[in-house]
């Protein structure tokens, strides 16, 4: 049986890019949500909680266009989010930031959102690697609706 919704779930990702402080960039685009994100949300609707929440954001170098069967980030830096809000009814945001002393040296073209137990939820490629550098800092704001 294969059931179907006219609503979709969708990602949207904001990106700050600071050079010693001074905005230099932003990037503000839709993403893909991947297959995993079926998985994940199953196993949440199902009650099976453990680990399938989304909790990381990871920095990696690959450039190659995301597609809906893409599993992981490659080379990637994890980090924890920094916070999550509800801004309407049937949304969520994911707000991170990389600090001045983080992945540093890191030619970064990719981002992604992963569930506490790894499994890639969202994705989304820069167009140019972003040269990260101490003197470079990201604050970013991923929100995902259902």
């Amino acid at each position: 049986m294969r059931l179907t919704d006219s609503a979709q779930i969708c990602g949207r990702l904001r990106i700050w890019v600071r050079k010693n402080g001074e905005l230099v960039e932003r990037f503000d685009e839709h993403n893909l949500i991947v297959d995993g994100a079926k998985i994940s949300m199953a196993h949440l609707a199902g009650g099976d909680i453990g680990s399938r929440s989304i909790s990381k954001v990871a920095f990696g170098t690959n450039g190659t266009a995301p597609a809906a069967s893409d599993v992981a980030i490659t080379e990637p830096y994890e980090k924890d989010v920094d916070s999550v809000e509800y801004p309407q009814d049937g949304q969520v945001t994911f707000h991170f930031s990389l600090g001045s002393s983080e992945a540093n040296g890191k030619q970064i073209r990719e981002f992604g959102l992963l569930c506490a137990d790894g499994t890639l939820f969202a994705r989304r490629i820069r167009s140019e690697a972003l040269a990260k550098e101490q003197d470079i800092t990201i604050d970013g704001e991923w929100t995902i609706a259902f």
